[in-house]
């Protein structure tokens, strides 16, 4: 059975549609990379993914049942902006879904239970290459340290799914690609499957199995919302095709300068 199915999914807000006709099957650890213009929905997909957003039309299946209506442990989720809590140390940001977890209320575990939690967010920070700081604060973490912290709060309750909206966007080349060694990792180690965002064709052939180009097809310039995106690409990866690279490249392009 499928992990993920779309059938026939829409989105719209009133009169806008954002998303229309989306049909597709995605198997249990595949990595799928998303690509698309601004605008295009792709942002909006993720959110229903995580249960934030919920479908207009059609359906959304996890496992053959329609996917949870708000976040949990099931899936995990990683923003290009940096998630992290400035006022909690590293060990502490990675504790405290778990902290939550235990008390709601005070957001704090204790005894046993907190000895647990601990052993656990140590481990997960030693996995992403943070077993060196446990204790600093946000602020004193690089960019890709803190995407590196970020990534460890997503994985700590061990997902199923994993969801990353343009990552590494903020991110200077050379941390980028240590950053796509570590993502490479995790997703074969804990058997993920994986939905990234990102607005590098490079990137997405390089990291996916399977990538997506979210476009409209249809615009009207008149009434530019009249007409959602939809899955107007749906590739194997893991060649370089440069043809169809240059391909998407262009649609992109001039959906973008459409969309203005």
């Amino acid at each position: 059975m499928a992990t993920i199915e779309l059938k026939n999914l829409w989105k719209e807000y009133g009169q806008e549609v954002v998303l229309e006709r989306l049909n597709a099957r995605v198997e249990a650890g595949e990595f799928v990379t998303i690509v698309g213009a601004s605008g295009c929905g792709k942002t909006t997909f993720l959110k229903m993914l995580l249960g934030t957003e919920s479908p207009s039309r059609g359906e959304l299946l996890l496992d053959g049942k329609p996917i949870p209506a708000e976040p949990d442990e099931t899936r995990g989720i990683v923003f290009q902006r940096y998630s992290v809590l400035p006022h909690l140390t590293a060990e502490r940001n990675v504790m405290l879904a778990g902290e939550l977890a235990a008390n709601r209320f005070l957001g704090h575990a204790f005894g046993e239970q907190r000895r647990v939690l601990k052993e656990a967010a140590r481990a997960m920070l030693e996995d992403v290459g943070l077993g060196h700081a446990l204790d600093k604060y946000p602020h004193e973490l690089s960019g890709g340290m803190q995407q590196r912290l970020a990534l460890a709060q997503a994985l700590i309750k061990k997902p199923r799914i994993l969801l990353l909206d343009e990552p590494f966007g903020a991110l200077d080349p050379g941390i980028r690609k240590d950053m796509h060694a570590l993502v490479l990792k995790l997703w074969k180690e804990q058997q993920l499957t994986v939905f990234m965002i990102t607005h590098d064709l490079d990137e997405g052939f390089y990291l996916g199995t399977r990538l997506w180009v979210f476009d409209k097809d249809r615009l009207d310039l008149q009434a530019p919302g009249a007409y959602g995106a939809r899955i107007t690409y749906d590739l194997p990866v893991g060649k370089d095709d440069r043809g169809t690279l240059d391909d998407i490249a262009s649609r992109v392009d001039t959906t973008a300068r459409a969309l203005g």
